[in-house]
């Protein structure tokens, strides 16, 4: 039997500084053991073997492990399914307490309770804590009680609440909400670990390097400055690419957040829509697989596999499209702009089912949140809270005009734009596309409403 100690169980919040379940439990009574699972029930999903995804949490926990031992901790990284190890664990440390950062995806509240009921059998109390939004969802509700499911009035709440409670941080006066948790006072309240760090290979993992790059966890303070009159251009480098950062926790939202309210006030507001839509898979967890609008279910879509092939290579004919397209799945990332006009164009001209293409961007995307992705894809489409209204589909050409017209973006994607190569004439052009759109949503909402 190894010496009584505590565990911290890290997932979405892979760094020491500033993580308030590491905190809580680094000042309870006992050593704390930092563990992490690859948890095979999400890992045997992934497609690909090549997944940056997966490449960046195993080089993440490295680094975390070496900082760990620095404190003279030991990490300690496990690979297989969640419940059996924690039955493992119990048997070999049985200890006092476990403490982790709450997950708001279905699967992982799930998960969740699973090892919560296997703890409570045992006896062992499961602390939970927040820390991978600014708000949980019943934080911010309406006054007479309820989820926002508008952005703009959530908004304004959520400012406001950040305002109801102050702290002082270093000699200043801040948000309550905001204020960092100090986890390097405790530090010494570690296990003791061993010297070497043992973490499961890739390979091991059935997986295998790749040669995407990483974004890094800051950003120059000019480029939040400017963010407001950047962010639209996709040939500029003009948005801080810390969504993967954001998902897996390597950084801390409280700490950007704090930046953000100082430099950039359309900066901050993509943060509060981030807390948005974590609220919106809280309160409504039914959205991860279906519309938030009930009266969208009904739509006809085509799915047609050819057209949905050539959009997923960025073959349709529509630069900008094409360009979104090839970005992501060259680079993993794509322009927050541009990944709204691609999503336009396949569910409105294409009228190809958004869950398709929610499907294809979990896939590829680095930065892949599910709150995010999906409640940007329903907003396509639609059929999401606080949408865009079916009758206003992007003009591909118009969004082209207006935010890469030299076709710089377009031409680094695509080279064989403006050659005999690249189709003279798009999949589905702009106006057939959108006036069949207005009559498929049209006729189907009307019939959905009786």
């Amino acid at each position: 039997m190894e010496t009584s100690c505590s565990i911290f169980w890290h997932r979405r919040d892979l760094r020491i500084e500033d993580n308030a379940g590491l905190y809580h439990a680094l000042k309870g009574d006992a050593p704390v053991l930092p563990i992490f699972i690859f948890d095979r029930n999400i890992l045997d999903k992934l497609p690909n073997p090549q997944d940056a995804r997966v490449e960046f949490i195993h080089d993440s926990l490295v680094a975390l492990a070496e900082a760990y031992q620095e404190h003279g901790g030991d990490l300690r990284v496990f690979y297989g399914f969640p419940e059996e190890i924690w039955s493992k664990l119990l048997e070999e440390y049985s200890p006092t307490a476990v403490y982790t950062n709450r997950d708001y995806e279905p699967y992982a509240k799930e998960r969740d309770a699973a090892v919560a009921r296997l703890l409570d059998d045992a006896g062992i109390p499961f602390n939970t804590y927040k820390d991978h939004v600014i708000f949980e969802s019943e934080e911010v509700s309406k006054n007479d009680g309820g989820p926002y499911t508008v952005y703009t009035p959530y908004m304004r709440k959520w400012r406001t609440r950040l305002e109801d409670r102050k702290s002082t941080y270093e000699g200043q006066t801040i948000s309550y909400f905001l204020k960092p948790y100090p986890t390097e006072k405790y530090l010494r309240n570690l296990l003791l670990g061993k010297s070497e760090v043992s973490i499961p290979g890739l390979k091991d993992m059935g997986f295998a390097p790749t040669e995407l790059e990483i974004p890094p966890t800051s950003v120059p303070r000019s480029l939040i400055r400017r963010y407001d009159e950047q962010r639209n251009f996709p040939a500029i480098e003009g948005t801080s690419r810390l969504g993967l950062h954001f998902r897996h926790g390597t950084i801390s939202i409280r700490e950007k957040a704090l930046r953000a309210r100082g430099l950039n006030e359309t900066y901050l507001k993509e943060l509060i829509w981030r807390d948005f839509y974590s609220n919106i898979l809280q309160a409504f967890p039914r959205v991860a697989h279906e519309e938030f609008k009930r009266d969208y279910a009904g739509i006809p879509w085509r799915n047609d596999p050819d057209e949905f092939a050539a959009w997923c290579a960025g073959k349709t004919g529509v630069p900008i499209v094409d360009a979104g397209m090839r970005q992501l799945n060259q680079s993993g990332f794509m322009h927050n702009r541009v990944r709204m006009i691609v999503a336009s164009y396949l569910t409105k001209h294409l009228l190809i089912d958004w869950r398709w293409g929610e499907a294809y961007f979990a896939e590829k995307l680095l930065d892949f949140d599910l709150a995010s992705n999906n409640g940007g894809w329903q907003w396509a489409a639609g059929c999401g809270t606080d949408a865009q209204p079916y009758f206003r589909i992007f003009n591909y050409e118009s969004q082209q005009k207006k935010f890469d017209p030299d076709y710089t973006y377009v031409k680094e994607w695509v080279p064989e734009f403006g050659t005999p190569e690249y189709p003279k004439a798009p999949l589905v052009e702009h106006k057939f596309g959108r006036e069949r759109a207005l009559e498929v949503y049209k006729k189907a909402l009307a019939e959905a409403r009786g």
